[in-house]
């Protein structure tokens, strides 16, 4: 049997076959997207320049003898924690012991004398010149004597601070003198530590405009605590306080030293290791955008604004820093427009997007683990 298409059919098909295909095309358009927006506002945002530092010890007492002979003993190690008058090292004093015991003779001789001559003072016998003068030496044999009982005790040297030993580049049986360049070692008082660090003449000038204060004890007692980076890049727990400025510039280099200082309660930090002074500045009345809401091209940054019937348009920005997870822009955005702060790769001019307005500092806080935000809305 035949099958025959009749007319009937074949409108009913065409129809079928059309609205399959607008049904299809339908599909193939997606709708608008949500995406995160951000609106434009001034605020007060905290900067931070970061410098290059070195830390020490808040004291660094060079041990060296006051005596030269060999070393007969060490009774400390390399990184051992020391309390003050606690004994480091002994010094051989074998040659000085048979001098004092020389001297000690001399000084029984001229007591002898001294008894003798007594006397024959009082009953007139010899003149009492001769009996000061048996006195004369006995001072002066004291005094000789003294000397060498002090000079003893200079060879059993103890330490004068609390602190950590440093390195000891001398072993027992070594010969240690007062002329030797290297001393004995070194004890470094670490329970606070000091982090040198240098700004330029140009950084210099901004810091006396930043921070209010006519003299130097002023503008110290206006600056905020810094916080310590370390080699690892984490931050150190305590936060230190700039307590002291070099007073003069440094003519080769041009720059000037600044001191600051971290309590150090655990020893984490050691002297003469290294890190990154980290000074928060207070910047009034600055407009921020968070650094996932950029994206470069050329190198330019660029930025979606959303528009009208909320369709998108990039545009160019130019920043001055960044304040924790922002960027702060100085000149492309205009107070109260709107910003995609996220996706921006999805993204192309004069596309539609469903705007979802987000809290500011939900914005300034994307990456996990990240600081509040240091940023207020005027």
């Amino acid at each position: 049997m035949q099958f025959r298409i009749t007319p009937i059919l074949s409108t009913f098909l065409v129809v079928l076959f059309l609205a399959s295909c607008g049904k299809k095309e339908q599909q193939a358009v997606p709708g608008p997207v949500s995406y995160p927006v951000q609106t434009v506002a001034k605020q007060d945002a905290i900067v931070y320049q970061t410098y290059a530092a070195n830390l020490e010890g808040q004291q660094n007492v060079e041990i060296r003898p006051k005596v030269s002979g060999f070393i007969q003993k060490i009774y400390v190690d390399e990184g051992q924690i020391v309390r003050k008058g606690q004994l480091l090292f002994k010094i051989e004093t074998e040659t000085q012991n048979q001098d004092a015991s020389a001297s000690k003779a001399t000084v029984n001789a001229a007591q002898v004398e001294v008894n003798r001559l007594i006397p024959l003072v009082k009953r007139e016998i010899i003149s009492s010149v001769v009996l000061e003068t048996a006195k004369a030496k006995l001072a002066q044999a004291k005094s000789v004597y003294n000397s060498i009982i002090a000079a003893i005790s200079f060879g059993t040297i103890k330490s004068p601070v609390d602190g950590v030993i440093g390195s000891l580049p001398y072993r027992e049986g070594s010969l240690a003198s007062m002329t030797s360049v290297e001393p004995l070692t070194t004890v470094s008082d670490t329970k606070n530590m000091r982090a040198y660090f240098t700004l330029n003449e140009k950084e210099v000038l901004n810091f006396n405009t930043i921070f209010a204060g006519s003299t130097l004890p002023q503008k110290l007692k206006n600056i905020s605590k810094v916080e310590l980076i370390l080699v690892d890049n984490s931050v150190y727990s305590q936060k230190g306080k700039i307590d002291a400025i070099n007073g003069m510039v440094n003519a080769s280099s041009g720059s000037t030293e600044f001191r600051a200082e971290f309590p150090n309660p655990k020893g984490i930090l050691r002297n003469g290791s290294t890190g990154t002074i980290r000074l928060p500045i207070e910047q009034k009345d600055v407009v921020l955008v968070p650094q996932n809401a950029v994206f470069e091209l050329q190198g330019k940054k660029l930025i979606y604004v959303v528009g009208k019937g909320n369709k998108v348009q990039s545009r160019v920005i130019t920043t001055n820093g960044t304040s924790e997870l922002n960027f702060i822009v100085t000149k492309g955005l205009e107070i109260g427009e709107s910003v995609v702060t996220q996706g921006a790769i999805k993204l192309k001019d004069g596309v539609q997007i469903i705007p979802e307005q987000v809290k500011r500092n939900t914005a300034a806080n994307t990456t996990k683990g990240a600081k509040s935000n240091t940023a207020k809305t005027k």
